[in-house]
């Protein structure tokens, strides 16, 4: 009996793996064809955002951390991007590590200080933090104050492939995109992000065992930097200019709403916030009506019926189950 038993899981386990592998390969044959159907410029700004979102909920659904002020690594990391190629002459490539190394030092030294408390005194530190880095940004020579950094030129990645094509840029920031997105996948599937989880679930717990809980949210928290400053590094390329508004605290309030639409510790779940919140802003900007009610009304039905975000009620729903997603939140 025992023998049937696990020969019935494995063969779940199987399908389940299979149906999800499907799906995956499907999502990514679809955004190497959607050039040919969406413009571009649409299509990166989505990539960049989703990236952003999945590396928010890196802290927030898997280390269980609310960050009020990831937009300082969003912006950071675009202005140092954008000053190093437009003022450095530096290679597109150098100056996406120069973005990336940036948001990790400021993920370092913000959450040095974020780390020592818990809950909403956490999430206050960082909004505070945050607010002091606008306002540097503000001030501060190199950013050029409310006109932002303009004209930044794409250039040509490795000398060879020139980003000025709206297509090439477009299949580099996909290379990017799954680049990050597989990162953070064997972040979490880690031991380390294993630790994570069950800080998460029982931090007291976590520390009675011997773990020393503040270098893994530590940790946590300069992974999460480091991505989210990747997607806005790459945004700064992708737009050629870089702004207050990527590191107000709106920007971070708008990466959060995205991450709960889509559902937080899953890993689609941000994708397709991301992509929600995204496409209302593009397509009805032009429209009569407030862009802001309108995300705050489908805010608000999500809150009401889909408690765990869209995806993370499909992964909860008897047909996710059946296809082998697990919500483990």
């Amino acid at each position: 009996m025992t023998e049937i038993t696990e020969t019935i899981r494995t063969e779940k386990s199987r399908t389940a793996i299979s149906v999800q592998a499907a799906f995956l390969v499907i999502g990514l044959l679809l955004l190497l064809l959607a050039p040919f159907f969406f413009y571009p410029i649409f299509l990166m700004k989505l990539l960049c955002f989703a990236l952003f979102a999945c590396a928010f909920n890196l802290l927030l659904g898997y280390t269980g951390l609310l960050s009020f002020g990831h937009a300082t690594f969003f912006g950071g990391a675009a202005y140092f991007t954008a000053h190093v190629v437009k003022e450095w002459g530096l290679s597109p490539e150098l100056g996406i590590l120069v973005g990336v190394a940036g948001a990790a030092i400021l993920g370092l030294v913000m959450g040095f200080f974020a780390i020592r408390r818990q809950g909403i005194y956490f999430a206050m530190i960082t909004l505070a933090l945050s607010q002091m880095f606008f306002f540097f940004c503000l001030q501060a020579e190199f950013t050029h104050g409310e006109d932002g950094i303009q004209s930044v030129p794409r250039g040509q990645l490795f000398g060879i492939l020139d980003l000025n094509n709206s297509t090439s840029m477009y299949y580099f920031v996909l290379a990017v995109f799954v680049i990050g997105i597989l990162i953070i996948w064997r972040f979490i599937n880690s031991p380390f992000g294993m630790i994570l989880k069950s800080i998460r679930e029982n931090e007291q717990r976590a520390i009675s065992l011997g773990y020393s809980v503040a270098r893994y949210k530590l940790g946590a928290f300069v992974m999460s930097a480091a991505l989210a400053g990747l997607a806005g590094a790459v945004k700064a390329l992708v737009f050629q200019f870089a702004t207050l508004t990527d590191v107000a605290w709106q920007m971070s309030g708008e990466v959060i709403l995205m991450t709960l639409l889509g559902g937080i510790g899953t890993l689609i779940g941000p994708l397709f916030g991301a992509g929600l919140v995204v496409t209302l802003e593009n397509y009805l900007a032009t429209s009569e009506f407030p862009v802001t009610i309108i995300t705050g009304i489908v805010f608000m039905i999500c809150v009401l019926i889909f408690r765990r975000g869209i995806i993370g009620e499909f992964y909860a729903s008897r047909l996710g189950r059946k296809l082998g997603f697990v919500y483990r939140r």
